[in-house]
């Protein structure tokens, strides 16, 4: 058993876990740390220049990887400065290993400066949090670390650690956490009866969250889907679980809108498959669901499972398990006449969606002149010069909309985007994606507004030469807040005389982000025309470098 510095027992264990990149931001309680790196050349350290951009990369890292992320933030300001990306990570559930330094134990009865109770600043957006107090227990704490950041349901975990026990010696063995197996198959029992409900159901829909891709359960959601014949929605704030070009995808549930909680409440059944199912903003009185409406809940996360509504069949499992049993069941259970009912209501979700591809394109066709360009022209024109193998983080806000209406993402990976919507996460995010994917282009498509919160991370993509390509969609406003203004006056205060002003949601003094990225070492170009727009991002993604692409987009 070898007797190592507290410092050098955390780097070994690191390698261990086979950590490459720790992403951070410095203070002089991590100076212990940072002077054992410079003998540990096999993990980089990549600077952020403000906490929300280190932890904002490292959730990118660990979503694109698969693999828990390592990020090193400083003591009680710098944790603080990295609360909005740690919530991202939690809400999402993000494998992530979160440190801070702390000041020596033998003064924090005197709150040193910079010091507090840091655990418990973390404890509500963490799986698990704690600080170590021996550099004889380091090991335990990093192996229990990443054995919870990975174990489903994954999430952000966090570990203090105090300056004394950096630099202190202990006897340490350097064993990482075991590679797990997840696959946790279902009970039959609660399976059969999933079965039989949805067997005889003549309204089914299905809602698919982040722990389908998680498990690598496309295929196998696909498979129940046709098997139903029903509709096909995505959870919000989650990524592809589903091939948004297949024809009983309906697209995102948005649960703050009467209209999709209408179409809830007329299903007999809804199938929820590793989705945290009824995530909302604003306060609606509707009922999410009909009086007779069963939900069967089939997910790794018993905590989603009835937080919010009762559960009529609970199906605890990995989602791949649980729908590769789920299907043969539902195959056995299904009638001839259950059957064509299925394919009798697919062919109709095929027709919807093709009405709905009908309106997306009149609507481009109709804004195609406009100046500003309107969303639908440029997320066209995106579309069209897109590579095949692009992976996109998404964070254009009220521009995803047009998005997701000229771009198809049919494989888990091929698409990123905010989840729990704080603000800032696309400009770091995408780093943290194009480190764990080095060989496919990454292109970060962002609102002005949140570039602004993490734009530093422009600076990191130079520093290291980190190749994504961002493109702003530049329109002057918090456009979000706007429609959210109208919401509240028209739907919610019933006030439909009243004109709001909008105080503080325009850029009255305009953002000129294509300068800003070039003041730090990234080639900016600002776009006016619609035409320039396929060729420019061609070329940029062409120069293996970071390069930024600012598109002024019509904001009314």
């Amino acid at each position: 058993m070898p007797r190592l510095l507290g410092k050098y027992a955390l780097l070994e264990m690191l390698i261990a876990e086979g950590v490459r990149y720790i992403f951070g931001n410095p203070g002089t309680t991590e100076t212990p740390l940072m002077d054992a790196l410079q003998d540990y050349p096999q993990i980089q350290y990549i600077l952020a220049l403000q906490e929300n951009s280190a932890v904002g990369m490292a959730d990118g890292f660990a979503r694109a990887s698969g693999t828990p992320s390592f990020a090193s933030l400083h003591i009680a300001g710098g944790l603080a400065g990295g609360m909005s990306m740690l919530y991202n990570a939690y809400r999402g559930g993000t494998p992530l290993v979160l440190t801070a330094g702390q000041s020596d134990t033998r003064m924090l009865l005197s709150q040193p400066v910079l010091s507090g109770d840091l655990v418990q600043m973390v404890h509500q957006y963490t799986k698990w949090s704690a600080q170590v107090h021996h550099a004889s227990e380091l090991p335990t704490a990093v192996r229990r670390a990443f054995k919870e950041a990975k174990t489903p349901p994954t999430g952000p975990v966090f570990l203090s650690l105090p300056w004394n026990v950096l630099d202190e010696e202990a006897d340490v063995e350097i064993v990482p956490s075991s590679q797990g197996y997840y696959r946790i198959r279902p009970d039959q029992a609660a399976v059969e009866k999933a079965a039989q409900l949805l067997a005889q159901s003549f309204n089914p829909i299905m809602v698919v969250g982040d722990r389908v891709a998680q498990s690598g359960a496309l295929l196998e959601a696909v498979a129940v889907a046709e098997l139903l014949g029903s509709r096909v929605y995505a959870s919000a704030f989650s990524e592809v679980n589903f091939p948004t070009s297949h024809p009983q995808y309906m697209g995102t549930l948005n649960l703050d809108s009467s209209a999709s909680r209408k179409l809830l409440q007329e299903a007999d059944v809804l199938l929820a498959v590793g989705a945290n199912l009824f995530s909302t903003f604003i306060y609606n009185s509707e009922p999410f669901l009909g009086p007779d409406t069963k939900v069967i809940h089939l997910d790794s996360s018993t905590w989603e499972m009835e937080k919010v509504h009762a559960t009529h069949v609970g199906i605890i499992a990995d989602p791949k398990a649980g729908l590769t049993d789920l299907a043969q069941s539902l195959g056995q259970a299904l009638s001839a006449s259950a059957r064509q009912a299925a394919k009798s209501r697919a062919a109709l979700l095929e027709e919807d969606k093709k009405r709905t591809r009908e309106a997306f394109r009149r609507q481009v066709k109709e804004s195609w002149n406009r100046k500003p360009m309107s969303p639908e022209r440029m997320m066209t024109e995106l579309a069209q010069a897109l590579p095949k193998e692009a992976i996109v983080a998404d964070e254009s806000i009220t521009c995803s909309e047009a998005l997701m209406g000229a771009m198809d993402f049919d494989e888990s990976g091929a698409l990123f985007t905010l989840r729990g919507d704080a603000l800032g996460w696309g400009m770091p995010g995408s780093l943290g994606i194009k480190l764990a994917s080095p060989q496919r282009p990454v292109v970060a498509i962002v609102g002005d507004g949140s570039a602004m919160y993490t734009v530093q991370s422009l600076w990191t993509a130079a520093r290291y030469n980190i190749p994504v390509t961002y493109v702003i969609c530049n329109n002057g406003t918090y456009k979000l807040l706007k429609a959210n203004m109208d919401i509240y006056l028209r739907e919610m205060l019933k006030d439909t005389a009243r004109q709001s002003k909008y105080v503080g949601m325009d850029f009255v003094l305009p953002l000129d982000l294509a300068r800003i990225a070039e003041a730090v070492g990234v080639s900016g170009q600002r776009i006016e025309n619609p035409a320039d727009l396929g060729p420019a991002l061609k070329r940029a993604i062409s120069l293996g470098k970071p390069a930024l692409l600012d598109v002024v987009v019509d904001g009314s």
